[in-house]
């Protein structure tokens, strides 16, 4: 089994490797979202998030989850290898899957230092920002990078 295949987690075993990091001083850094085709935009991201931090965490859409947001013929690819994709970069140490519409539950359990999304969204309507920030972490926007999207990319290859 190749070894970044470790780095995906229950959330169990996610929030045991969290604390002990945290034990030790660490910065933990979360993010979540679909990732269902990953592109430049994606991993330019992800990249500028682990910066922000000691190690960073991804919480991944269930294909169940990413039905109920993006509609029936989504995902593309199925969470094992969205989050086989996410697992294998350098700069992810971590990739846990969530069922939920939003990460909140996940957010509270694993109780990040640092809470990171997309510029396109605005601070008040990022889901956990108020229980990171409550909790004495911060959140972060990341200038979302024009000329990527998913929705994008499927209606090319429709084309």
């Amino acid at each position: 089994m190749e070894s970044y295949r470790l780095k995906i987690k229950d959330l169990s075993d996610a929030k045991k490797e969290i604390d002990r990091l945290k034990a030790e001083g660490k910065k933990i850094v979360f993010t979540n979202g679909c990732f269902d085709i990953l592109h430049p935009g994606h991993i330019r991201y992800l990249y500028a998030a682990r910066e922000l931090g000691d190690y960073l965490i991804v919480a991944v859409n269930s294909d169940k989850s990413v039905q109920t947001i993006k509609g029936p013929d989504r995902p593309m690819l199925p969470q094992d290898q969205r989050t086989e994709m996410l697992a294998a970069f350098g700069f992810v140490d971590a990739v846990v899957i969530f069922d939920e519409d939003n990460p909140l539950n996940v957010i509270k359990h694993l109780m990040p230092d640092i809470l990171v999304k997309g510029g396109d969204w605005k601070e008040d309507e990022i889901i956990g920002a108020d229980v990171v920030k409550a909790a004495g972490g911060e959140v972060r926007r990341i200038s979302f990078v024009s000329g990527f999207s998913t929705s994008d990319i499927i209606q090319k290859i429709k084309r």
